[in-house]
């Protein structure tokens, strides 16, 4: 009993990472239409700004996390407006293709900035809090807090879709871009806010796992796939499905260490995605934003 509340808390952990890669990645696929696979080292490039400025300021990564999602979300939004923007026009696969060309520069530059060697926030062992009254379940305080900022950035979201004009355009222009433009919503302010937000959750998830455990220019692209298996398990295009899909992958993932190997984790993630394609293409939740 105590294993499986220690796998389900790592569980909670890593699926509020996917969550904030999910998020962005339906967000995205939602007013663009196209699947962003440089979403992975959107990650990567986010959490090593991080480290950035951990290192030229001496700061925790706790307070390292908004200015690399600042510098996330103006990258993003640069690129969108130097690359994507002049494809979008073109057939959705042309803005495929180059997503994946993006992600190969962004991990070669993080390699030449950065190296490829792995690296840490902060050196040395945290030690966990030993909840004897839960079986000596074993809590880290970094986990805690991963957990209760995706929870803050993911109500932000949701007040920010529910409440602001701007976000009630960005759902009329996941439903019909045409008729949204017609009814005078203005969709590139829509389509540069869709990036800000991709790019800043993007990085708070590089950040996020960073610290649960270590850097290197590759933890983006490796992690791409249990995203994907997560936005389209809660439906691609839906936010708030992308939000359950993150959880529930992130503890499948975890919770199937108790039968197979660890290694295997990411063919789990594979295995969902593939079922839920065949069984229920549209996802968890069908619709838009």
């Amino acid at each position: 009993m105590n294993e499986i509340l220690q796998l389900l808390v790592y569980g909670l952990v890593l699926g509020s990472v996917l969550a904030m890669g999910a998020i962005g990645v339906s967000m995205i696929f939602g007013i663009l239409r196209f699947a962003h696979f440089a979403h992975g080292d959107f990650m990567t490039l986010g959490a090593y700004l991080g480290l950035a400025f951990v290192s030229a300021f001496g700061l925790s990564a706790w307070w390292a996390l908004p200015a690399a999602m600042l510098g996330m979300a103006i990258i993003a939004v640069a690129i969108d407006q130097l690359i994507y923007r002049r494809l979008r026009r073109t057939q959705p696969v042309i803005l495929l293709i180059s997503s994946f060309g993006m992600a190969l520069i962004l991990r070669s530059l993080v390699q030449l900035i950065w190296g490829s060697d792995n690296q840490t926030y902060v050196s040395g062992i945290q030690f966990p809090w030993r909840l004897d009254w839960l079986g000596g379940l074993r809590l880290k305080p970094d986990h805690v807090w991963i957990v209760l900022i995706s929870s803050a950035l993911i109500v932000m979201v949701h007040l920010f879709l529910s409440r602001t004009r701007l976000g009630k355009a960005m759902r009329a222009m996941s439903d019909n871009m045409d008729l949204a433009r017609i009814s005078g919503i203005p969709a590139e302010r829509v389509i540069m806010m869709t990036w800000i937000i991709g790019g800043a959750l993007a990085a708070a998830a590089g950040v996020f796992l960073g610290i649960d455990t270590r850097l290197h220019p590759m933890m983006g692209w490796t992690t791409l796939l249990p995203i994907f298996a997560a936005a389209i398990l809660g439906g691609i295009g839906r936010p708030y499905g992308a939000i359950v899909g993150g959880m529930v992958i992130g503890i499948s993932m975890e919770m199937s260490t108790l039968f197979i190997s660890a290694s295997y984790k990411p063919a789990v993630a594979f295995a969902i995605m593939v079922i839920m394609l065949i069984v229920r293409p549209q996802g968890i939740f069908k619709g838009t934003l």
